[in-house]
């Protein structure tokens, strides 16, 4: 066998991108291929629809290994990644339980969050019976208690003998105010930093310098931006501690990125891809006596922009290709949020499926088995090429204008990333970005306003929140769903839930196909829908829809039936009900001159025409 292998591709004449382009062009049948094919993303760079070999020749790194500078492929040999999740509880002892509970069924890193009745001191109860070598510690808490809690954390640590295993972080982030108050931390950052660092300097596995740039995440920042801020959080770290008297190495491997990961999966995957090799380049600068200090330590954790109180449980299928995203990317740890943690404290039930869907992805999927196995693929290694470009000129922009906390101090970042988040908004009003479940094929009779509760949330001890004057801008963080979700929840108050009519007439096709369409529509709104097979005349419509009592009738039907369909229903319906025509005929003006108000169709503002239609029906 060994002797009759055949190169199969040499059977096949080698074909150009030209000529490839010319098919795809013949195709289209004069379509042009710029506005049909070629994707513009929010990230600012234009996405292809074919990549080939000559796309990535002359990338930078595009031949280096897995654990070779500059990190592109990864920063180790290996692709094993911790499954993370977060300890709850009021008290040092229901954190424990709680701690012990996950770390049975397969947690081996854990998130503990300090409030304001858990001090440093009670850490001996938090961590009682938990193997400080095995398990790695994160522990949030305000910045102004982060000398005091790493103190304690590396007593315990040393107690216990495991300072040469150990692996955690303590999440000292002095950003966090201004980010998300628009207030400066009261204290000298620089000074509480290097204190902090010689707390827990003996304890090599520890890093205490947080960029958590999961926040921007959260607010709606696009990819781009996420990463450009991210990379300059962290050379805000490498300038402020190195001025304070640390060296480059002291301060690198202290640093611990702690990122988002939105549902663009492929993109997604290359933003780590390029924040490696970045980071790389920016500690190289700093001439570390080593490259391993270059090496770029990330955490990511699942969005919460998108994560939605209505049909829930699609929360599941967003996580969980963000998770993978991640996963292959090659990021060190990975948090995936319960599915229910937008609107109540996650059960037992949401917390074992989010851990699970990492060991699925871990242990029966194997991800961990291949290290970067998106190495080498035309469309990945240049998504990875085109973020790694945009970030680095927005990096390079925050430097230009003072840095990280420069910019902070003057809310630039925050409006900058709040601004993304206003046109991440309108885009889900407009359906132009998805939300399977809230603005794209809602469950119209589901109902939310019970299951909706407050969640339990620590505040911060040192007077993070607190109101101020001259505070800047701080971060936004409504989710995507949120506007949605308060039409749906007023209709669910109103005493009267709104009943949307289909006066379904006409062409077979297209009636079915707009009735579908203006109940999906009108489902965003959680209205009773009222779907019909068709009507054979005008009237019979009309009158089974005030036999049901619609409050909205919508005449669905095809745009050359509507010039004498509509003006007909219109007339006939008398204002006993709103009518609608879905679809935007080109009889529209002249069925507006006939009185009739209100179109839907994809170019309208889908929010807004709701909020409209909740303002006429609710009250």
């Amino acid at each position: 066998m060994a002797e009759k292998k055949e190169k199969l591709f040499d059977m096949f004449s080698p074909v150009s991108a030209e000529e490839w382009k010319a098919k795809i062009t013949a195709d289209l049948k004069g379509a042009d291929f710029d506005r049909k094919l070629v994707w513009r993303t929010n990230e600012g760079f234009n996405v292809q629809p074919f990549y080939r070999r000559e796309d990535i020749a002359g990338l930078p790194a595009i031949d280096t290994m897995p654990g070779e500078f500059p990190y592109l492929r990864g920063t180790r040999d290996n692709n094993d990644w911790l499954v993370r999740q977060a300890v709850v509880g009021d008290t040092p002892e229901e954190i424990n339980s709680h701690a012990h509970h996950i770390l049975n069924r397969g947690v081996e890193s854990l998130g503990i969050r300090m409030g304001k009745d858990v001090k440093a001191a009670d850490l001996a109860v938090v961590l009682k019976g938990i193997d400080l070598g095995k398990v790695e510690i994160n522990i949030d808490c305000c910045p102004g208690c982060a000398v005091e809690v790493a103190k304690e954390l590396v007593r315990l640590v040393n107690e216990a003998g495991a300072a040469d295993d150990f692996r955690g972080s303590i999440g000292y982030n002095p950003f966090r105010r201004l980010l998300r108050h628009g207030l400066a931390f009261p204290k000298d950052a620089a000074a509480e930093g290097k204190a902090l660092y010689e707390a827990v300097k003996e304890i090599k596995g520890l890093r205490c310098f947080a960029v958590d740039s999961y926040m921007l995440n959260n607010a709606g920042a696009y990819i781009t931006q996420e990463l450009g801020y991210a990379l300059a959080w962290g050379a805000e770290w490498l300038a402020m501690m190195t001025e304070a008297g640390l060296s480059v190495e002291e301060t690198a491997c202290r640093i611990k990125f702690n990122m988002g990961i939105s549902s663009n999966y492929f993109m997604e995957l290359a933003k780590f891809r390029a924040g490696r090799m970045l980071w790389a380049e920016i500690v190289k600068a700093y001439k570390p006596e080593c490259d391993c200090a270059c090496k770029m330590f990330v955490h990511a954790v699942t969005s919460e922009f998108n994560q939605t109180v209505y049909d829930s449980h699609v929360n599941l299928l967003r996580s969980m290709t963000e998770t993978m995203s991640a996963a292959l990317a090659g990021v060190n740890s990975i948090e995936t949020l319960p599915f229910d943690r937008c609107y109540k404290r996650p059960d037992e039930f949401s917390e074992r499926i989010a851990r699970n869907q990492q060991i699925l992805l871990r242990d029966e999927s194997h991800l961990n088995k291949v290290v970067d196995p998106a190495g080498g693929s035309y469309y990945i290694e240049s998504l990875t090429a085109s973020i790694a470009a945009q970030a680095w000129k927005l990096f390079q922009e925050t430097e230009e204008k003072g840095g990280f906390d420069a910019m902070l101090r003057k809310g630039e970042i925050q409006a900058c990333v709040n601004e993304s988040g206003v046109k991440r908004h309108l885009d889900v009003a407009r359906r132009k970005e998805s939300l399977l479940g809230t603005n794209q094929f809602p469950n119209f009779n589901e109902m939310a306003l019970e299951k909706v509760s407050e969640g339990a949330c620590c505040k911060c001890c040192c007077g993070d929140g607190e109101a101020a004057d001259g505070a800047v801008t701080s971060l936004v963080f409504d989710r995507a769903a949120s506007q949605f979700e308060q039409l749906r929840l007023d209709t669910e108050r109103a005493a009267n839930r709104p009943k949307v009519f289909m006066l379904t007439i006409g062409n077979l096709a297209m009636r079915l196909a707009r009735a579908q369409f203006s109940a999906n529509f009108f489902g965003c709104a959680g209205y009773e829908i009222i779907d019909n097979i068709g009507f054979e005349t005008v009237k019979e419509g009309v009158d089974a829809a005030v036999a049901k009592g619609a409050d909205v009738v919508v005449l669905c039907s095809s745009d050359d039936e509507y010039a004498a369909f509509a003006p007909e229903a219109f007339k006939e319906l008398d204002g006993r009900a709103l009518f609608v025509v879905a679809g935007a005929p080109a009889c529209m003006d002249d069925l507006k001159a006939a009185g009739i108000e209100n179109f839907i169709h994809v170019k309208v503002n889908v929010l807004d025409t709701l909020v409209d239609f909740n303002a006429k029906l609710l009250k």
